[in-house]
């Protein structure tokens, strides 16, 4: 990938985990407008592949766009190609809009981050797949494109949501597996509350409870857990919380509290 592609030819940094925001030589520059923010969301997202006029209107404005977008999505396109200035290119194609010699630098940092993290679990590196997580996690600066009213993002932030979830899961079963089980109780209860139908937080947080010698706590989260799930969807909870709760109730010395691994 050259040097258009990356930004680094014009100082020209663009970032979507948290408000959309793109800095010159680290300086913001303004982007206009809410929809016209959106719309340029939308095009970096693309990757550099074209999108056409419909399919630009359907993510930004939906089923029901107003009567003048057409003036809308040209004004639009020509107040982003006076704030971008020289560097990156937004030009129309046979195919639709593509924006070129731009790209999203903290997505791209994040996913060096998150595989080199995986990688370190994989070869057994538990410390260095969990300092990786963390890098990846100081990138967000709020929820995906935060601000932004367009269901094309509405539908990636849902997304990265998941995302963002899944790693915060991994690094924090890292974590328990280094033995810092009591630092993070706090935090995985916050994590509980917010998503109360996630089994996998409630999961953890038994497992912290009781390497924190609070058996009792954990079996009172799961009979949460259990009753928010039938009420919410009629249904039990799966096989790895059912697992960890037989196991809490056997005193499975395995839950016992962890010594806290020695920092080489």
């Amino acid at each position: 990938m050259g040097e258009g592609m990356t930004g680094t030819s014009h100082g020209l940094r663009f970032e979507l985990l948290g408000p959309l925001r793109a800095l010159r030589d680290g300086v913001e520059i303004p982007l206009g407008p809410p929809k016209q923010r959106a719309v340029l969301a939308v095009l970096l997202l693309q990757e550099g592949r074209p999108l056409s006029y419909d399919g630009l209107v359907e993510a930004v404005w939906g089923g029901a766009p107003p009567v003048h977008v057409r003036k809308l999505v040209q004004k639009y396109v020509s107040g982003l190609r006076r704030a971008l200035g020289a560097g990156p290119e937004l030009a129309w194609t046979g195919a639709g809009y593509r924006l070129t010699g731009a790209e999203i630098a903290d997505l791209r940092e994040r996913r060096r981050l998150v595989d080199a993290a995986l990688a370190a679990r994989d070869a057994g590196e538990v410390r260095r797949a969990v300092e990786l997580a963390c890098a990846a996690e100081e990138l967000w600066r709020g929820d995906f494109a935060e601000g932004l009213q367009a269901p094309y993002l509405t539908a990636e932030r849902l997304r990265w949501a998941e995302k963002r979830l899944t790693v915060l899961e991994a690094r924090l079963t890292g974590e328990i597996e280094l033995g810092r089980s009591f630092e993070y109780v706090h935090e995985l209860v916050r994590l509980v509350a917010a998503h109360p139908l996630r089994e996998r937080l409630v999961e953890l947080l038994m497992l912290a409870l009781c390497r924190t010698g609070r058996p009792a706590d954990a079996l009172a989260a799961y009979e949460g857990a259990r009753q928010r799930l039938a009420e919410a969807m009629g249904a039990d909870p799966g096989p790895a919380l059912r697992s960890l709760h037989a196991r809490i109730l056997r005193q499975d010395p395995n839950l016992l509290p962890l010594p806290p691994v020695p920092v080489p």
